[in-house]
């Protein structure tokens, strides 16, 4: 079987370099490219069975658009997205198979799947809260993944939950969903340690969608957790 070849979009940023460490580890995947600020990802994309996308949220309707032109599969990895941004690129990725997600942890996707759980069995009369930790570089807060969190509370229970940033050192990922009530508690926490955490997963979702059919999907689905 041939590997699956991959252009990854943000090499030069802390991800990026962890993509292409991983990539080059594993040899079902071989990196056909590498592409930062400056550089035309259209001049390589034919190379390409799949596109893995940790840039800046500015340049991922660009790269979506390109990888609609060239019917080439895409993984974005980028967060921070305005409702419009995100509405427009979604609408572009509709003939190609996409896994758009705010964390490729196989740990954090299983914490979103527990959060929604948790949510449904205790109900909307427990308090519920979300802290997150990143390094101080994170430019966006809350993080996408606590946005996501956020998200699985309110689809299981129609209720909001706070979600609270810190910025503090070099932090990976540190993520606590805390429910409560009168004389009890539940916390469920992820804590990551290496960013090849993310890489190894958004690369397992790379190799997922090029044998998929056009569609938006996430990392539930790569997973199987639908």
């Amino acid at each position: 079987m041939k590997p699956v070849r991959v252009i990854i979009c943000g090499s030069k940023g802390r991800m990026g370099q962890a993509l292409i460490t991983s990539v080059k580890a594993n040899p079902e995947l071989q990196l056909v490219g590498e592409i930062d600020a400056g550089d035309d990802l259209s001049q390589v994309i034919d190379r390409c069975d799949v596109i893995v996308d940790f840039s800046f949220r500015e340049a991922t309707g660009k790269i979506a658009k390109l990888a609609a032109e060239h019917k080439k599969a895409l993984v974005i990895g980028t967060t921070g997205h305005s409702d419009a941004e995100k509405n427009a690129v979604v609408e572009t990725v509709k003939t190609i198979p996409c896994v758009w997600t705010s964390n490729f942890s196989t740990g954090v996707n299983t914490l979103f799947w527990i959060t929604g759980k948790v949510a449904s069995i205790v109900g909307p009369q427990w308090e519920i809260e979300i802290v997150e930790t990143h390094h101080t570089a994170k430019k966006d807060a809350p993080s996408g993944t606590a946005k996501s969190l956020q998200q699985v509370i309110r689809q299981a229970i129609g209720k909001e939950a706070p979600a609270h940033a810190l910025r503090i050192g070099d932090v990976v990922g540190d993520h606590t969903v805390t429910f409560g009530t009168s004389g009890e508690r539940i916390e469920l926490s992820h804590r990551a340690s290496s960013r090849e955490t993310f890489a190894r997963g958004a690369l397992r979702a790379a190799k997922w969608a090029v044998t998929q059919k056009p569609g938006l999907y996430d990392m539930q689905d790569v997973l199987g957790l639908k």
